[in-house]
């Protein structure tokens, strides 16, 4: 994780614990003149446009005391989903045994995407089962995973 997301994670984290929600992760894109600030949130019961509006708010009101970014931001705040994103091992964890889709930092054996059962969690790395292949990514290389919805 980025510098900058530890920041905004430590940041944000406690606003929405206090709001009865959990973060589940967040995402912090800056392109150009325009940035957007991507936070994902969950808890047991789901999550609802309302959940979605009260953590806007507050945590709109914090990072404007805060100050941690310069600049013009959009700010997204929504529930994972059913295709939801993986951010740590925790989550890679709770997910095995479901199929995911990845993409890697650094291309391994000349790919980067790859598509498989999670099989787990080995010390720092993620195992993925790809058809009749066993592959352990270090999360640290890991760019982006989701979850595949089961229909």
């Amino acid at each position: 994780m980025a510098r900058q997301d530890e920041t905004l994670n430590a940041l944000i984290a406690p606003v929405v614990e206090a709001l009865d929600c959990k973060l589940w992760g967040l995402e912090y894109n800056t392109g150009g003149r325009y940035s957007v600030l991507r936070i994902y949130i969950d808890r047991e019961s789901g999550i609802g446009i309302d959940e979605c509006e009260n953590v806007s708010r507050q945590v709109s009101s914090l990072l404007d005391v805060e100050e941690v970014i310069t600049g013009q931001y959009t700010l997204e705040v929504s529930s994972p989903g059913l295709d939801r994103p993986l951010y740590n091992l925790t989550q890679y964890q709770q997910f095995a045994g479901e199929d995911i889709k990845l993409r890697l930092r650094i291309p391994f054996e000349g790919q980067r995407k790859f598509h498989g059962r999670l099989s787990g969690v080995e010390g720092d790395d993620v195992v993925l089962m790809v058809e009749d292949n066993e592959y352990l990514f270090p999360v640290d290389n890991i760019e982006r995973a989701t979850v595949v919805p089961r229909f």
